[in-house]
């Protein structure tokens, strides 16, 4: 080949080069793809209801239900068999107050289920914790309100602290801080080692944006929210300087993990920390992600299996080592199918 048929970066070029060869077939794409997500990358989030019989449907998630303590044992037996890595648990209590009383009540229905499911499956995967107030305040927000309504920041740190030590008495091998409130890891992390819980890792949502894609979740879990969180979590139109700032801070509390939630329109976030992080980054594709391709789906309009693998794969290939997803299970078993 003479020089004329050569790129200026030495590769061949048309008609010499082409790169449709290495498409050719399914086995050939298998072997030179440059990423993967497996089944171990995702974790499955769960809802359990606190005095029901029978699992309830969540109208806007089509195929998600908030669980029975007895269903969500199957549900975590399902996951295992489907070899996913991990559960994280949101409790949705029949009683709600001020302060969130059932997120630290060693018996409300969050710390009951991890129990549950600790005492079904053990090691087999990693058991969390959504470690957080709004699931259980009367207002919906992520922590306690001063006199002025507003959201106390570190008088919230200190349920925090306490949330910490009964959902690691409760067995959770990890809990997620997702509050966004400033040294919530910190807190939790010392108290988690003044307690003796030493190895209960640290999963901190540490770039949690304010998103119009939190409306699903907030029926699965019953949000009583009154206003937004727009002072506690971040501006969608906020700069990658201050995530990067959130993620300095997280590391230097303790974080051994760390999440950019939600996951498609903050991919460039995602890939910031991946690049930066010395700790494994997550994602999580909340329930307006997950909402948007099943009623797509639903109309026809697009191929459901493919949007969720695809999906899944721009989060990996975005630098994603942990995937919190709905489809979880699903997912597990069309990646196992692909292979």
């Amino acid at each position: 080949m003479n020089a004329s048929h050569r790129t200026p970066s030495g590769h061949g070029a048309f008609p010499a080069a082409r790169p449709r060869r290495l498409r050719t077939t399914p086995a050939l794409r298998r072997m030179v793809a440059e990423h993967r997500t497996r089944p171990s990358d995702l974790i499955l989030p769960a809802f359990v209801r606190e005095g029901i019989s029978e699992p309830v449907p969540v109208s806007s998630m089509p195929g998600v239900v908030q669980h029975t303590r007895d269903t969500l044992r199957k549900a975590a037996v399902e996951a295992v068999e489907a070899g996913v890595g991990g559960l994280m648990l949101f409790g949705v209590p029949l009683v709600k107050d001020a302060v969130g009383s059932q997120g630290t009540d060693p018996d409300g229905i969050l710390q009951q289920a991890l129990r549950d499911v600790r005492s079904e499956v053990g090691d087999d995967l990693v058991l969390m914790s959504d470690l957080c107030l709004d699931e259980f305040t009367d207002h919906g927000h992520c922590g306690v309100l001063d006199a002025q309504g507003r959201v106390d920041n570190d008088a919230t740190l200190e349920r925090y602290a306490e949330m910490a030590r009964v959902q690691a008495d409760a067995g959770a091998h990890m809990l997620g801080p997702s509050g966004m409130m400033d040294g919530q890891v910190g807190h939790a992390r010392a108290a988690l080692d003044a307690a003796g819980h030493t190895d209960v890792a640290l999963f901190a949502y540490t770039a949690k944006y304010s998103s119009a894609f939190y409306g699903p979740f907030r029926e699965a879990v019953d949000s009583s929210l009154k206003g937004d969180r727009k002072t506690y979590q971040q501006d969608p139109a906020g700069n990658a300087r201050e995530a990067r700032r959130e993620l300095s801070l997280d590391l230097a509390e303790g974080a051994d993990m760390v999440m950019v939630k939600p996951g498609l329109p903050y991919l460039d976030i995602l890939r910031d920390f991946a690049e930066s992080a010395d700790v494994p980054v997550g994602v999580y594709q909340i329930s307006g992600e997950y909402a948007m391709v099943e009623a797509a789906a639903e109309k026809g309009w697009i191929d459901r299996d493919a949007a969720i693998l695809e999906t899944l794969t721009s989060f990996t290939r975005a630098g994603a080592g942990v995937i919190l997803t709905y489809w979880a299970v699903e997912a597990a078993k069309l990646l196992r199918a692909q292979r």
